[in-house]
């Protein structure tokens, strides 16, 4: 007769395995205890409610989830050295305790209700968070992708060059860096097409902290030479037209000594974190591990020692 437990084996999609208990082994009051301890962690993992983080909201949910949130949120206009005007939403943790900074930035869709509610959500884990308009300036009179449906906000977005792209996201760190109650380090987390600029914006800015990449393509070799923070990538497994650009870039990060870790998750498409409620759940699936692991990639490289959220 064999009882079957579960042990964390490590990081990845699938981080807990079977382990096979052979007949006849001892279980103290501790060892059971210890195993309940173990389980209880492993629910929390698959509910996404690992010390008591909440899930980013889903497309349909954002906008009621920033109206209810207590944290201080306020829009500011950052200015670029080449006199460009960035409009981004700044959310501050709640506490009094210094904080890192990371930057949010948006997919083609632009400066939605979604990417300001995801802010939100990264400074409920404890970081000053901030989400710029990268498309800022670009529409009729000065405006920016707010409020523009899908496709005029894209056009927008794929207007910006990449000097004013590393331009923008340079200058909104910078800023958020200089605020009294931050501290000195930063990490950026894009998605979609702001993944894609996360990824290669690595190679542009030395002292960044930690790339995080969800579903967004690789860049070319010459930029991966040039990277220094560790990259995270998490993918939907339908999602062909990224996921063939991963395999590439492991295999030369892997070659140049660079960390780059990267997560696909089963039956998950394009966009799983904003579009929660398709793939049938395994883009809910995809969700509930991909924020936990989020945050605790953040956490582990702006070196924030708790887990638990300001």
């Amino acid at each position: 007769m064999r009882s079957r437990g579960l042990w964390p084996t490590g990081p990845g999609p699938e981080v807990w395995t079977a382990m096979s208990l052979e007949e006849g082994t001892m279980f103290s009051n501790e060892n059971v205890l210890k195993g309940l301890l173990v389980g209880l962690i492993i629910v929390s993992v698959s509910a996404g409610i690992l010390w008591g983080e909440d899930l980013p909201a889903g497309n349909p949910d954002a906008p009621q989830r920033l109206a209810n949130s207590s944290r201080h949120t306020e829009v500011v206009e950052v200015t670029t050295p080449s006199g460009a005007i960035v409009k981004a939403l700044l959310v501050h943790p709640q506490g009094s305790d210094p904080a890192p900074v990371v930057v949010a930035i948006h997919g083609r869709a632009g400066w939605t209700p979604w990417i300001q509610a995801l802010a939100d959500q990264l400074a409920a884990a404890g970081f000053i968070a901030i989400a710029p308009d990268m498309a800022s300036g670009k529409g009729p009179g000065g405006t920016g992708t707010e409020g523009l449906e899908s496709d005029p906000a894209s056009k927008l977005v794929y207007s910006v060059t990449w000097d004013e792209v590393v331009e923008r996201i340079n200058a909104v760190a910078d800023y958020a860096m200089a605020l009294p109650a931050a501290e000195k380090r930063f990490a950026v987390v894009g998605f979609c097409w702001g993944g894609r600029t996360t990824f290669a914006y690595a190679g542009e800015r030395p002292d960044l902290a930690a790339g995080i990449v969800y579903y967004g393509g690789s860049p070319s070799a010459e930029v991966l030479a040039r990277i220094k923070a560790p990259i995270l990538g998490l993918y939907g497994e339908d999602d062909a037209r990224v996921n063939v650009t991963i395999e590439p870039a492991a295999l030369e990060m892997k070659r140049l000594g660079k960390s780059y870790q990267y997560e696909i998750y089963q039956g998950a498409g394009h966009a799983f974190l904003e579009s929660q409620q398709r793939a049938e759940g395994a883009n809910m699936a995809a969700t509930q591990k991909a924020w936990p692991r989020t945050l605790q990639f953040l956490k582990e490289h702006l070196r924030v020692e708790t887990y638990y959220g300001r």
